[in-house]
C-alpha cells in the first residue's frame, strides 16, 4: 500500500506539471482526487490491510491527499498568473508612442459667420454691445417709432409673455436705444449682435429663432455717403472685392431714408439664376439713416446729431455664401450638415 501511494504521488506530480489548461487541470483533479479517482480507490482498500498496518497506511494516505490538493491549488494559481501575464503583455501600452489625437468639435456655421462679421466691422472701429433678449413693448417698438396699433407692427410677428408688455425681442434694433443712452453725448459706433424671436411658421426660409446683427453710428455730420461706404466695404469684404453693390429705396419705421442693400449674384455674375430669382441681384441687409425721433428718444438732438443703422441676418449671409437651401439646417443639429463647415 505504501509503495502504491508513493508511485501515485510521483505519477500525479508528473501529470500535473504537464497540464497547461483549465480543462486539463480539471481532468487531473477528477483522475486523482475525484470520487472515482485513483487516491479514493486506494483509500477504500485500507480495510483489507492487516490491523497493525492500517494506522501507518492511513496517515500516509492523508499526507498524500493533502500533498496532491496542495499541488493542485498551486498549479491552478500558476496557470492563472500565466494567463493574466499573457493578457497584460498582449494589451500593454507603450508609453513611448504618441497619444491618439482627440477629435475636437468645431464652431457652428452661425458662430463662424458672426465672427467674420465682427472682424469686418472691427476693422472699421465698431465696438460690440449686447442688449437683452427679453424686452418690453415700449423699447422694442414704441421708442423705435412704432406706436401701438401702428400698421408697421405687422412686419414683426411677436412672441408675447404672460407679463403685460413683456415680449421676446423681434429684432436687435432696440439695442439702438440702449447704445445711445449708454454713450450719450459722445459720438459712437457699435454693432449689436444677438438672437431674435418671431412667431412665424417654420419653413425653409424662416425660423422662430435666428440671429441678427445691427450696426449703428451716431455723431455730427454723418451722412448717407458714410452709410454707403460702410455697406460697400462690408459687402466686398464678405463676398469678394469686385462685388457690385446697389441700394434700393425701402421703408423701416426707425430709419429715414431707408434702403435695402443688394449685391451682384456671385453664382451667375448678374446674368440671372434660381438663386437670385433671375434678377442678377441678392438682397443681404436693410439700412438707413436713423429717424430723428429715434435719435431724440435715445437722448441725442437730431438738429445736431445724425446717424445710420443697418441690420442683417448672419444665417442669410451664410446661406448666400455657401449655397444653403434651407435655414432649418442651422438649428437641426444634423452632424452631416455641421461637419461640412469644420
Amino acid at each position: 500500500m505504501l509503495e502504491k501511494l508513493t508511485q501515485l504521488v510521483n505519477q500525479a506530480r508528473s501529470e500535473l506539471t504537464a497540464a497547461q489548461t483549465s480543462e486539463q487541470l480539471e481532468g487531473w483533479r477528477l483522475a486523482y482526487l475525484g470520487k472515482k479517482g485513483a487516491l479514493t480507490l486506494l483509500l477504500r482498500n485500507l480495510g483489507s490491510l492487516p490491523a497493525d498496518q492500517r494506522p501507518e497506511a492511513g496517515r500516509v494516505a492523508n499526507e498524500v491527499k493533502m500533498t496532491l490538493e496542495s499541488l493542485y491549488t498551486a498549479r491552478v494559481e500558476e496557470l492563472r498568473q500565466g494567463v493574466l501575464e499573457t493578457e497584460l503583455t498582449r494589451g500593454a501600452l507603450d508609453v513611448h508612442l504618441p497619444g491618439r489625437p482627440q477629435q475636437l468639435g468645431n464652431l457652428h456655421i452661425s458662430t463662424q459667420t458672426l465672427r467674420e462679421i465682427y472682424a469686418i466691422f472691427g476693422r472699421l472701429g465698431f465696438d460690440i454691445l449686447r442688449s437683452p433678449e427679453v424686452e418690453d413693448d415700449y423699447t422694442n417698438f414704441q421708442l423705435l417709432n412704432i406706436p401701438q396699433h401702428h400698421p408697421a407692427r405687422d412686419m414683426w410677428s411677436t412672441f408675447y409673455t404672460d407679463l403685460p408688455g413683456v415680449i421676446l425681442r423681434t429684432h436687435t434694433s432696440p439695442g439702438q436705444i440702449y447704445a445711445m443712452r449708454k454713450y450719450y453725448p459722445q459720438p459712437f459706433r457699435v454693432i449689436l449682435p444677438g438672437k431674435c424671436y418671431r412667431y412665424e411658421q417654420v419653413s425653409s426660409r424662416s425660423e422662430q429663432m435666428f440671429y441678427q446683427v445691427e450696426a449703428i453710428a451716431v455723431g455730427e455730420n454723418i451722412t448717407m455717403s458714410d452709410l454707403k461706404g460702410v455697406l460697400t466695404y462690408f459687402a466686398r469684404s464678405m463676398f469678394g472685392a469686385d462685388r457690385k453693390v446697389r441700394l434700393r429705396p425701402s421703408y423701416f419705421p426707425f430709419t429715414e431714408p431707408s434702403a435695402e442693400v443688394d449685391i451682384e449674384c456671385f453664382l451667375c455674375q448678374g446674368q440671372g439664376c434660381p438663386m437670385c430669382k433671375h434678377s442678377g441681384w441678392l438682397e443681404i441687409l436693410g439700412s438707413g439713416m436713423i429717424h430723428p425721433q429715434v435719435l431724440r428718444n435715445g437722448g441725442y438732438d437730431p438738429d445736431r446729431y445724425t446717424g445710420f443703422a443697418l441690420g442683417m441676418g448672419p444665417e442669410r449671409i451664410a446661406i448666400l455664401k455657401h449655397g444653403i437651401t434651407d435655414i432649418r439646417y442651422f438649428f437641426n443639429n444634423d452632424m452631416r450638415f455641421l461637419q461640412q463647415f469644420a
